[in-house]
């Protein structure tokens, strides 16, 4: 476990699990969902965690890609989905770190969770009361690939929390956690507790807040999609910026354009990078 802290703010973090953020606290008071009392199993149970070469789910786990049919591993049992990429799954390097700054790096050789190589850094800062996240892959396979970025940080839900952001459009979500349409959104400004939302928005800001009576979290990202994940019983609202939407690479093989989606199209050498910054503050 590495940690990091500047000031009142405390970030943990495991390399090992998926290069995840374990916790993240403004003095004694959670930021992210703090870590089980038997301590993490899986990326899945941590504050925050990268996405990589992909967000969210790919259908069926099966990949169809410029003629070739690639089977995927259905990651998440019991789904029989594709589901946020490799990234969370494998041990991460770390390449430098002290107090304040930790940098992590991952190597994907072919396998049968992606068909294609490519390296991947991840960058983790802290100052003041914020911090600051750079996630960067380079297709390193002899030809074009799919890409797609994100992180899926699951904020605490407290009494009196508020998620607000401004968007352009909403994708709904069938049964089957994949997405049906789109219409129109303006976003959301609503309470939390009765908030039962598991969708992607596109022409997001690049903002969002989330405020209670103990915090003011501000997520800011240069990406222009995010995910948000909540319902009634649950005590955490994650917030994703994400650069495509929910099973973007299966809707361009059935005939979707990749630009409209989100999906980068990297040719052999070339890198594509994000960044997400977390700032909070006290609630006045």
């Amino acid at each position: 476990m590495i940690r990091l802290n500047a000031g009142e703010l405390i970030c943990e973090l495991e390399p090992q699990l998926g290069g995840c953020m374990s916790g993240l606290w403004l003095g004694d008071v959670p930021v992210l969902r703090p870590p089980p009392p038997g301590g993490l199993r899986s990326a899945r149970q941590s504050g925050c965690y990268p996405l990589v070469p992909f967000s969210n789910r790919i259908a069926h786990a099966t990949l169809q890609w410029q003629g070739t049919l690639y089977p995927l591993i259905q990651n998440n049992a019991p789904e029989p989905h594709a589901i946020h990429g490799v990234g969370w799954q494998r041990p991460w390097e770390v390449l430098e770190h002290d107090e304040r700054l930790v940098m992590m790096s991952y190597e994907h050789a072919p396998d049968e969770a992606w068909p294609f190589a490519f390296d991947c850094s991840q960058t983790m800062r802290v100052a003041g009361n914020s911090i600051e996240l750079t996630l960067a892959m380079t297709n390193q396979s002899a030809v074009a690939a799919p890409a797609g970025l994100g992180w899926h940080p699951y904020f605490v839900k407290r009494a009196n929390s508020r998620v607000s952001f401004e968007a352009t459009g909403r994708w709904e979500m069938g049964p089957d956690k994949l997405p049906t349409s789109r219409s129109a959104s303006r976003g959301l400004s609503q309470d939390c507790a009765t908030l039962d939302v598991d969708h992607c928005f596109d022409g997001w800001s690049g903002v969002a807040v989330l405020q209670d009576d103990a915090l003011k979290v501000r997520v800011s990202s240069t990406l222009r999609r995010v995910v948000i994940f909540t319902t009634p019983q649950r005590d955490i609202v994650a917030i994703e910026p994400v650069s495509h939407v929910n099973n973007a690479m299966s809707l361009v093989d059935a005939g979707a354009d990749p630009a409209t989606l989100g999906v980068e199209i990297l040719q052999p050498g070339e890198t594509l990078s994000a960044q997400m910054t977390i700032d909070v503050e006290r609630a006045s």
